[in-house]
């Protein structure tokens, strides 16, 4: 049951009517108060009062139980069903439910042994019906019957804990009439007993029903001994009269904290009260006759409002509810979709991956479902996020040894940044850190949790050195402008330099002085650095597009102009090793990722959609190889006398 459920013992209880609700049989006093006009004036109250009552709760009772539909159950789901609820070990609450699955389940069986009775030349009429369907054996119902036995023995064993709990307060409730009878033939003064005479009330008021059979009595025996307490102290009208009053105040007070529930937001939190305020009005005494009426019809009135809100807000949940469950299967196919191709780059991964991440916030964003609907689409969407992100996982796990190798790389860097930052040796400092910037660009990425650690090394390097660079040269503008003069000057040499076509290693080794000239010359004017460069760049990309063009290799040439370059460099032959190391650790790497990509394919299946990757894994391989080919060179040249 819910919080708003209420039990078997507390339905017993309204229906009991305060006039009921147990007595003392050893009691003997005559039993003539319940005649007397003011006894019977307040049993009629309470009688009504636990009739409305017991109406408002029965309904809600009712409304609280969410009840199976049986009569799309085959008889095998029946027994299923009845065998899950048996779980709860909440007899009353599952009562409905199981008397309305014995009900299906006996309709079913008499069905189908109808049909199978059923005769084909004649229409029978009910008696010979009845008599047509024969008693066979019928595994389903003896299957049926053991394990409605066991419901049965459960609610036996309720019923009896309940009968036993009856009792104990028969008991308690008859002590306290032996305790009233006592107060009743005591001589002590009254402020004494009253005081102790209305504890012993509110102390019976606590304690819950009785026995059926005893409960009649006993409460008359105890509105006997209290009218012959009032009348024993001679002030039982002007007593009656101040406690008519109170119970008035009591219940009006009531009436208007029940209405205040009306403009209560939580309805929840509204129904809750409404409870606590059903049973203190059943606690609270009797009021003048003439106000009696009016007051039980703004109570009630103002409950039945309660209940109304409560059910229309039930209904809201529902609608509620449905749309919760129509929004989040839109984004479980959404996902769906979104996962009907597998990413194959990190920038792909990354992609989907922030998709999801957005969608599954959408996702908590929306309120639950009705509970069977909100496992079934949680328990389809959640499998779905742990798929993928189990795939991304392994596929950044294969990355790991690629950027590990990059993070290397990247630190061999930094030593050699490191090595010539405090280099007074400006043209050729500044080179080399220029070159080491292009080489950075050249590598992949390394470990998120060391990328921005290197990089700000690195960067730390560079600029260290040329901050020290650029203080040195602010002082020389004469320098740069002298400077700026040559470098027009070797522009336009440039410019008029003639490539010999028969003779192309003399004109690289032409242009290689040139640029060597440009490198000495130092520093021009900040102003027109840029331009400046940019006129050069232009000059003398146009000779090597010119060289190009008869077949020279640019690349080869950049590459051995840098070798040349370390040759002059007092720590040239550690350059030239390191150089050769990182060519070494890129060729392995490169051939790394081939034979991942070659492996790779030999996995993927003939299907269009892997035909497009496997293209695309064959241009990659291709292109790499053709990487490796050129960086092999490289090594070959060192091997053979570049590093010498």
């Amino acid at each position: 049951m819910n919080e708003n459920e209420l039990s078997p013992v507390e339905n017993q209880e309204l229906t009991t009517s305060p006039a009921q609700d147990g007595v003392e049989q050893n009691v003997q006093e005559p039993q003539v108060s319940v005649t007397e006009p003011e006894a019977t004036e307040h049993t009629a109250e309470e009688d009504k009062v636990a009739e409305e009552t017991q109406a408002i709760e029965d309904e809600q009772f009712v409304s609280e139980i969410e009840m199976i539909d049986c009569t799309a159950l085959s008889r095998e789901e029946l027994i299923e069903k009845l065998s899950e609820l048996l779980q709860n070990d909440d007899i009353e609450a599952i009562k409905a439910n199981v008397a309305a699955i014995k009900v299906a389940f006996h309709e079913k069986t008499r069905e189908e042994r109808k049909e199978t009775a059923t005769d084909e030349t004649s229409e029978p009429n009910e008696d010979e019906e009845k008599a047509a369907i024969p008693e066979v054996a019928d595994p389903l119902e003896e299957k049926f019957n053991e394990v409605f036995n066991i419901y049965r023995q459960k609610r036996a064993k309720y019923l009896e804990q309940l009968e036993e709990q009856k009792k104990v307060n028969l008991v308690e409730k008859q002590q306290i009439l032996e305790q009233m009878k006592e107060l009743v033939n005591s001589d002590e003064t009254l402020k004494t007993t009253y005081d102790q005479f209305r504890a012993l009330q509110e102390k019976w008021k606590s304690i819950g029903i009785v026995p059926k059979n005893e409960a009649n009595n006993l409460w008359q025996n105890y509105h006997f001994l209290v009218e012959k307490f009032f009348d024993k102290v001679r002030i039982n009208r002007e007593l009656r009269d101040l406690d008519y009053q109170k119970n008035l105040e009591a219940k009006i007070a009531l009436c208007e904290k029940t209405e205040e529930l009306l403009i209560e937001k939580s309805t929840k939190k509204a129904f809750t009260k409404l409870q606590e305020y059903r049973e203190e009005w059943k606690q609270i005494g009797p009021v003048p006759s003439d106000k009696r009426d009016e007051l039980w019809e703004r109570f009630k009135t103002a409950a039945d409002k309660i209940n109304a809100q409560r059910k229309e807000q039930y209904q809201a949940m529902k609608e509620q509810q449905d749309n919760n469950y129509a929004a989040k299967l839109a984004l479980v196919e959404q996902s769906e979709k979104l996962l009907e191709t597998t990413p194959t780059t990190l920038a792909e991964w990354q992609s989907v991956s922030d998709q999801l991440n957005e969608i599954f916030k959408m996702w908590k964003t929306i309120g639950p479902a009705a509970k069977v609907q909100n496992d079934e689409i949680w328990n389809k969407f959640k499998p779905m996020l742990d798929s993928f992100f189990a795939q991304k996982k392994e596929y950044f796990d294969q990355l790991k040894s690629q950027f590990q190798n990059n993070y290397n790389m990247k630190l061999d860097l930094c030593t050699q940044a490191e090595a010539v930052k405090d280099s007074d040796d400006w043209a050729a400092a500044t080179q080399t850190l220029i070159n080491l910037q292009k080489e950075w660009k050249t590598i992949g990425p390394t470990p998120k949790k060391q990328s921005e650690k290197i990089w700000k090394r690195f960067r730390a390097a560079c600029d260290e050195f040329f901050e020290r660079k650029e203080k040195f040269y602010s002082s020389i503008n004469e320098v740069n402008e002298e400077n700026m003069k040559k470098k027009q000057a070797l522009i336009e040499e440039i410019k008029n330099f003639t490539i010999d076509e028969t003779d192309v290693q003399g004109s690289l080794a032409e242009l290689k002085k040139l640029q060597r000239q440009w490198m000495e010359i130092g520093h021009v004017p900040k102003k027109d650095k840029d331009a400046i460069q940019q006129e050069y760049r232009t000059a003398i990309n146009e000779k090597f597009d010119k060289l190009k063009s008869v077949g020279a290799d640019i690349a080869n040439y950049n590459f051995r102009t840098k070798i040349e370059q370390y040759k002059e460099n007092p720590n040239g032959s550690q350059l030239i090793n390191k150089e050769r190391n990182s060519l070494i650790n890129r060729i392995q790497t490169m051939k790394e990722d081939v034979a991942l990509w070659e492996n790779n394919i030999g996995f993927l299946s003939n299907s269009k959609n892997s035909t497009i990757l496997k293209d695309e894994f064959e241009r990659k391989i291709e292109k790499t190889k053709q990487e490796i080919a050129l960086l092999e060179a490289k090594v070959k040249y060192l091997d053979e006398g570049g590093n010498q």
